[in-house]
């Protein structure tokens, strides 16, 4: 097979386009964090987010996320093609202020839960997953 000034550039451009996927998704998570909060600085307590450290699948992974006070809980897969996972909402007659469900994560990435407070602050818990098995495809 000849190599080709072509060639070249459609496996760079090709090395490009993949590199900037986590990138991008990365930059996804991030805007989402600055819609729900606002902008506003996040608190390091409040919010208890439990989650595997290893996951043999990343097809179904168990997460459990408790705020007490919150009135919403985003919680977020960063490294996934779409981060927002869940967001829960609770009214003022809920009786507890947590939630837990299972996610997919397409390979080892932090998973983080922001929750707003009934006074307007923002609290963050983030936790790292490590995948063996890949979920998105993987």
């Amino acid at each position: 097979m000849k190599f080709t000034r072509r060639n070249a550039m459609v496996l760079g451009t090709g090395a490009f386009v993949t590199l900037g996927l986590p990138i991008r998704a990365f930059a996804a998570g991030e805007a989402q964090i600055e819609a729900f909060t606002g902008g506003a600085e996040m608190a390091d307590s409040g919010v208890t987010l439990t989650a595997p450290e290893i996951a043999e699948n990343g097809n179904t992974v168990p997460i459990s996320v408790d705020a007490p006070g919150a009135s919403e809980i985003m919680v977020l897969a960063l490294g996934n093609p779409t981060p927002p996972v869940a967001t829960f909402k609770f009214g003022p007659m809920a009786a507890s202020h947590s939630a837990s469900t299972r996610i997919r994560l397409a390979g080892t990435q932090d998973v983080v839960a922001i929750a707003k407070m009934a006074d307007g602050s923002f609290a963050k818990a983030s936790s790292t997953v490590k995948v063996t098995i890949g979920g998105c495809g993987g």
